[in-house]
């Protein structure tokens, strides 16, 4: 906990710095959740085609989708979505001649359905 997964376009990939991204979020996320930074996960997938909009073949995007355990306040949601929303806009550079829109999705993990091993 929490599961991060981030879909951006793939037009994106040289401008958005993921894993600039992921370390800059881990800490302040972590600190905001009572959590450590060692239990955050983050992937990233790249996404080959999407439609925006009307779709004038300029638009581009980047999906955050942070998993968290329930129990938080929607005072302590608001505030992880929109530090997850800050830091992907610092991590991402210029696009010239692209519109980029930028999401985030905090939800809640069920407790008693999320489990966890660590090996090793």
């Amino acid at each position: 906990m929490p599961q991060i997964t981030v879909e951006y376009s793939a037009e994106l990939a040289d401008a958005f710095d993921r894993r600039g991204f992921a370390l800059a979020l881990h800490a302040p996320a972590a600190e905001l959740l009572e959590s450590s930074p060692g239990d955050f996960k983050t992937r990233f997938y790249a996404i080959g085609e999407s439609v925006i909009g009307m779709d004038a073949g300029d638009g581009a995007m980047i999906h955050v989708d942070l998993a968290i355990l329930s129990g938080r306040t929607p005072e302590t949601k608001r505030e992880l979505g929109r530090l997850a929303l800050e830091t992907a806009g610092r991590y991402l550079a210029p696009v010239p001649g692209r519109t980029v829109q930028l999401t985030v999705e905090v939800r809640d993990l069920d407790r008693a359905n999320y489990h966890k091993s660590v090996l090793g």
